[in-house]
């Protein structure tokens, strides 16, 4: 018996050339990703820099108020402070504390009326 011989079929040793359109489809996918991603990129950038500016702008808000309370604060104390003097000053100027104070402490008194002596001007003096 002989065997038959046995045919096979013969690949070819080069791969067939792609056709003219996936050779340009290929690139154009490729530019297109790369744009893509450079515009992604473009707006993480831009919405960093606004959310950065937004921070800044709260912090500085921030900062503001907190100046403001700090004035308002200090303006109540000089507003108490200044009450008090008003009340020390119509208290000091009373002629009761006068009194007191020229006899207390100058060792000042009244004159009494035998102690006065009144003064008669010439015609020349007025």
């Amino acid at each position: 018996m002989t065997a038959a011989p046995v045919r096979v079929a013969a690949r070819p040793a080069v791969r067939p050339a792609p056709s003219p359109r996936s050779a340009r489809a290929a690139p154009r996918r490729k530019q297109k990703a790369q744009r893509g991603v450079r515009g992604g990129i473009v707006w993480i950038v831009f919405l960093a820099t606004l959310l950065t500016g937004v921070v800044a702008i709260n912090v500085a808000v921030l900062r503001q108020n907190m100046q403001l309370e700090s004035y308002t604060n200090e303006r109540g104390q000089l507003r108490d402070q200044n009450l008090e003097l008003r009340s020390r000053l119509s208290q000091v100027s009373s002629p009761i504390y006068v009194k007191r104070v020229a006899q207390r402490k100058l060792g000042l008194v009244q004159a009494g009326p035998e102690q006065t002596t009144y003064i008669q001007l010439g015609a020349g003096g007025k």
